[in-house]
């Protein structure tokens, strides 16, 4: 049975109900004040980035009103994207519920309705029974027709910061019977890039193979192919020592163990920040440090105290990590980065 749960982590830990809901309060604060005023929009529109919890949003707000199982209907437009699909959903919606007030339905991935499907259900928006509710989930949100916009309650989700996602990961960990590391669970929450879904997916496969129910950070790095703290230690090192041939050495280590390379400046660039603040803000890099393996930390400590490290040395990495987006080479940006860091052109404060 632990096994088939672990398989499952995200549909487990799904929130039932607002008060789970981390990191929304701009959705769910609002709406949870609608429904107690009774303020009930007949369609809303939920933007925002793939597993920020939009459906699950959507399926807590259905809930909340009293909808039944057999009057909630979720669609993915990804899917089913046609004319056909809405006619079928118009043609269905002015039936009475079965069960409660509502008929509720889940538009998700909507941005991908053809315009001819759009146009049919802009009828249905405009004038729609008393009874019904639709919700449209989105990653895409210019994609939806301005004239279906306007007849929604918009609501933005937003990324969830790493410290709310670390958390997550680690009291799910605990709830399995797992401990993590504090740079263990930040390091998950770094890789899952802002969604909820993908940090508990990358957690479902490390407690898959975790043999003593304590994870670290070097057990996160072998199942998700993060990049190894050692590398990106050198590398830190050898920009901070100006050091080109030992930091573009580490840098060719990655790029042979084909590490993510956008991975690997995220890292970069959030190691060097705490770096910096060590110099420049001892107190907050404190709290920072936490965040750290201890090998991760000690180097921090070491590489605040040298003359070179200034702010210029992540800006040169935010521009390297943003070229990445179009970069022919993808690690070419970061070795271009470090060349200009540690070469006599660098800029210097």
């Amino acid at each position: 049975m632990k096994a088939e749960k672990h398989q499952t982590l995200y549909r487990t830990y799904r929130p039932a109900d607002w008060s789970e809901v981390k990191g929304q309060p701009q959705v769910t604060d609002v709406l949870e004040k609608a429904i107690k005023n009774k303020k009930i929009g007949h369609a809303y529109l939920f933007a925002g980035g793939r597993g920020t919890g939009k459906t699950t949003t959507a399926r807590i707000l259905a809930k909340s009103l009293g909808v039944s199982d057999k009057d909630l209907y979720e669609m993915d437009a990804a899917s089913n994207r046609g004319i056909d699909d809405i006619r079928e959903l118009r043609e269905g919606v002015y039936a009475r519920p079965f069960e409660g007030e509502y008929k509720f339905y889940i538009i998700d991935e909507a941005h991908m309705l053809t315009k001819e499907a759009w146009n049919a259900f802009l009828k249905t928006l405009e004038e729609p029974p008393a009874h019904a509710i639709f919700v449209l989930a989105t990653t895409d949100r210019d994609k939806v027709p301005e004239t279906i916009q306007s007849r929604c309650e918009i609501y933005t989700f937003k990324q969830p910061t790493r410290e709310i996602l670390s958390q997550i990961v680690t009291d799910v960990a605990k709830k399995e019977g797992f401990t993590l590391e504090r740079s263990a669970a930040e390091l998950v929450a770094l890789l899952a890039e802002g969604s909820f879904r993908d940090a508990l997916s990358i957690l479902q496969k490390i407690l898959a193979v975790s043999d003593d129910k304590k994870v670290s950070v070097e057990e996160v790095e072998q199942v998700s192919g993060a990049p190894r703290g050692e590398i990106v230690r050198a590398i830190l090192t050898g920009l901070a020592k100006k050091d080109a041939a030992g930091a573009l050495k580490a840098m060719n280590e990655a790029v042979a163990d084909m590490m993510d390379a956008r991975t690997l400046a995220k890292l970069l660039i959030h190691r060097m920040r705490v770096i910096l603040l060590m110099r420049y803000a001892p107190d907050l890099a404190k709290k920072l440090s936490g965040e750290l393996s201890e090998a991760d930390a000690a180097m921090a400590a070491e590489l605040s105290k040298e003359a070179n490290v200034n702010s210029d040395m992540l800006k040169i990495l935010l521009e390297a990590y943003a070229r990445m987006a179009y970069a022919a080479v993808p690690h070419l940006p970061l070795e271009l980065a470090i060349i200009d860091i540690t070469g006599d052109s660098a800029p210097r404060s």
